[in-house]
């Protein structure tokens, strides 16, 4: 794994993130991952850290992470919370830990950059993602609405402190 390089392709992270939400897509939960632009991408990314999985030569993962997160008025997490987005595996490689490995990155990064907590949201339909969330320590704390998705997100928290403490 390693940071985007001015030599990596936006248009290939972009095709990973539709192959990786495309199963949500046709469940009905419209990501804005799964049909965003090349140009999305590319202005995504730079909002944080991103990070990229390969195996050999091929793009098979993705993370993007800051923190502070800015937050929209009203959004249900603490001004000091990190967050990641973006969070993508193509579906040949589901099942080989690249997920879980990518999540630690996304924990770890922002921590290192001063986060305590981690903020994220995802559909309330995809019950099987929020379960994995739940699974790895994060517990819901409210809800939100995105404009450019379908669905009600919940949205999750893990305390990154606690967590080190535990370990």
């Amino acid at each position: 794994m390693r940071r985007f390089a001015g030599s990596d392709s936006f248009q290939g992270l972009t095709r990973l993130l539709h192959r990786a939400y495309a199963e949500h897509a046709e469940a009905g939960r419209i990501f804005f991952a799964s049909y965003q632009s090349v140009e999305d991408t590319a202005s995504r990314s730079s909002r944080g850290e991103c990070w990229l999985a390969f195996q050999g030569t091929t793009l098979v993962g993705s993370v993007t992470v800051t923190a502070p997160y800015a937050v929209p008025g009203g959004y249900p997490a603490p001004a000091s919370a990190g967050s990641f987005w973006q969070l993508a595996v193509d579906p040949a490689y589901r099942g080989t830990g690249l997920g879980q490995r990518l999540l630690a990155l996304a924990e770890e990064r922002i921590a290192d950059l001063g986060g305590t907590e981690v903020v994220i949201d995802t559909s309330a339909e995809a019950v099987e993602l929020v379960e994995w969330y739940r699974r790895r320590g994060y517990r819901p704390v409210g809800t939100w609405r995105w404009d450019v998705t379908n669905y009600e997100s919940v949205v999750l928290q893990k305390d990154l402190a606690g967590a080190e403490k535990s370990r």
